[in-house]
């Protein structure tokens, strides 16, 4: 059987009973899967290039205090040559040029306190030079690093229990 990036993040192994258990719904283990790939490495990246993305998702992984995905997503960003920024961005710096600064402020309030969210925050991101396809990879990102840190979570309360 094929360990995915959740099973690796939650740290399962095919000889565990909660392994097999998510293989009753094969199908959400190849959503996963595939869901992960087409946002980290898109056919069409919108302009979002792959060292963006994996920046982006290491940042999220740090807000949501996931160090297994940080390390898992710093190793991947080192193999796709990061520039300095990207990397400032990735440590969960702030003070970063337009329109990464834009991004990662939106990036973070969606990760931190998604309530707060409101259209005018899709109309800085527009403003900051985000096309809509863009500002829709964006939260496609987000939302899938976002539950991938909560199932890992969840899966590893589930195995220490």
């Amino acid at each position: 059987m094929v360990i995915d990036a959740i099973d690796k993040a939650a740290g399962l192994s095919p000889d565990e009973a909660l392994f097999a258990a998510r293989r009753f719904r094969p199908e959400f283990v190849r959503g996963a899967e595939e869901c992960r790939l087409s946002v980290l490495q898109p056919a069409n990246d919108q302009g979002l290039a792959p060292n963006l993305r994996v920046a982006l998702a290491r940042r999220m992984a740090a807000l949501n205090d996931d160090p297994v995905l940080m390390a898992d997503y710093d190793v991947q960003l080192a193999q796709l040559g990061p520039t300095e920024p990207l990397l400032a961005l990735a440590r969960g710096e702030t003070d970063l040029n337009e329109p990464l600064a834009t991004i990662v402020r939106h990036v973070d309030l969606i990760t931190l306190t998604p309530k707060k969210a409101e259209a005018n925050h899709i109309a800085l991101l527009a403003a900051a030079g985000l096309n809509n396809p863009q500002i829709v990879a964006l939260s496609e990102l987000i939302a899938f690093v976002n539950f991938q840190t909560r199932v890992a979570t969840g899966l590893r309360l589930m195995r220490s229990a």
